[in-house]
This record gives structure tokens, C-alpha cells and sequence, in this order.
């Protein structure tokens, strides 16, 4: 009876802590000391990395006074140039570009996600070929012009030495510069919405432009959901 009532108390005690090892929550690990750069900055203009480079909204969010209801904050960093001026010239210069592009990477998804944008996007039907093409190769440019009212409200640069014993495929010396950008959330809205309406009038047959229609009729709508969080 006693060896009984001790194999029950050790299967109970197994049980639980079973349970509490099933009850527990997984938790993010910082691998900052197992990632490993090829390069050392070897100057930068700030001593800290800003926390608005990885991500801007984040910091919007975080820091008293930025607006983040108001305002869409968006980071733009180079890849290495050969001065620090071709860097930060080439981060600002591109502002317009990336801020068109996220646009029309948004009307694409929303292209992707519906039955009625999928076929106005179908590779193997001639009729939306002209359309397609519009969207993937002019569109960008179109909607570049649209961009007014975004500014660069800080930049960061860092002076790196990049070092092949470090996994980069050759010793040498490059600039990166990243561009803190501030445009008001309306104003995206009415790109997207204006980035509709050129891909509708595009559309040439009337069963692709009804499919087009439908896909992006609530282009704007859902643009403001994903920025508030809620798809």
C-alpha cells in the first residue's frame, strides 16, 4: 500500500511539473554577442547608434514630441560609398523613390490578397500584361512626383573598415549613411488612394478594370488599418 501511494505521488509530481514546464512563456534571447559584423566603425556621428535606424516608428512611439498619430516616421540606410557626402547625398536623394515604393509595394499586396487582384495580375493571361508592367516598372516613378511634404528630420552616419578576417570578402574603408524621414499620415493615404486610380485607369479590357476596381476599393481603408495595427 505505502510503495502504491508513492508511485502515485511521484506520477502527480512528474504531472506537474509536466504542466508548469508546458505553462512556460518562451522568451526572446539577445544574440548580440553571437552575431558577428564584418566591419568596425571606426567613426560615427554620435557616439550611440540611434534607436530610430533599426526602427523609426518604434522610436516615434518612445520619444515625447514626434507625433506618431500624426506623423509616419521611415528610415532610409546606403550601402557603403566611398565618402561620407556621396552617403548621406545618395540617403536624401532617395527618399521620394522609397517612400513611392513602399506605396506601390502596399498596392501590390492588396492586389495579391483578393481573387478579383490576383486575376488582374495573372502572368499567364495576355489581356493584364500592359497593367502589370505599369504597376512593377512606371508606377513608382508616377507616384514619386506625388511625394511632397516629406522631410529628413535627422541623419547618422558611420565610418566602417570593413576586414576580411572578420568575413567580409576584402579589407577596405566604407560610409553608410541612414536618413530619419517624417510625412504625414494623410498624405501617404492619398498617395495610395491616387496610386489606386492610376492602376484602375491602366487597366485595359473591362473585366480587368472591374477586378481592379474591387481589389483596391478599399486600398485606403486598409492602408490606415495596417498602420494602426489591425491587419
Amino acid at each position: 500500500m505505502l510503495k502504491l501511494s508513492l508511485v502515485t505521488a511521484l506520477t502527480l509530481l512528474l504531472v506537474g511539473c509536466s504542466s508548469k514546464k508546458k505553462e512556460e512563456k518562451l522568451e526572446e534571447v539577445d544574440n548580440t554577442d553571437t552575431i558577428k559584423l564584418d566591419y568596425e566603425v571606426r567613426e560615427a556621428s554620435s557616439n550611440k547608434r540611434p534607436t530610430w535606424v533599426e526602427n523609426a516608428m518604434q522610436w516615434a512611439n518612445e520619444t515625447e514630441g514626434k507625433e506618431p498619430e500624426k506623423y509616419r516616421y521611415l528610415t532610409f540606410q546606403t550601402e557603403p560609398k566611398v565618402s561620407r557626402e556621396i552617403a548621406c547625398n545618395l540617403s536624401r536623394a532617395n527618399v521620394k523613390a522609397d517612400i513611392a515604393g513602399e506605396v506601390v509595394t502596399f498596392i501590390q499586396k492588396e492586389l495579391a490578397v483578393s481573387k478579383e487582384g490576383q486575376a488582374s495580375i495573372d502572368p499567364n493571361n495576355p489581356e493584364t500584361k500592359p497593367m502589370r508592367e505599369y504597376v512593377e516598372e512606371t508606377l513608382v516613378e508616377k507616384i514619386q512626383s506625388l511625394v511632397n511634404g516629406a522631410s529628413v528630420v535627422n541623419t547618422y552616419w558611420e565610418k566602417r573598415q570593413y576586414l576580411a578576417k572578420l568575413g567580409a570578402k576584402k579589407d577596405y574603408v566604407g560610409y553608410t549613411c541612414a536618413s530619419l524621414v517624417r510625412i504625414e499620415h494623410d498624405r501617404l493615404k492619398a498617395m495610395v488612394e491616387e496610386a489606386s486610380k492610376k492602376v484602375v485607369a491602366k487597366a485595359d479590357d473591362p473585366e480587368t478594370k472591374e477586378n481592379v476596381k474591387k481589389a483596391l476599393e478599399n486600398a485606403t481603408v486598409n492602408f490606415e488599418k495596417a498602420r494602426k495595427g489591425e491587419i
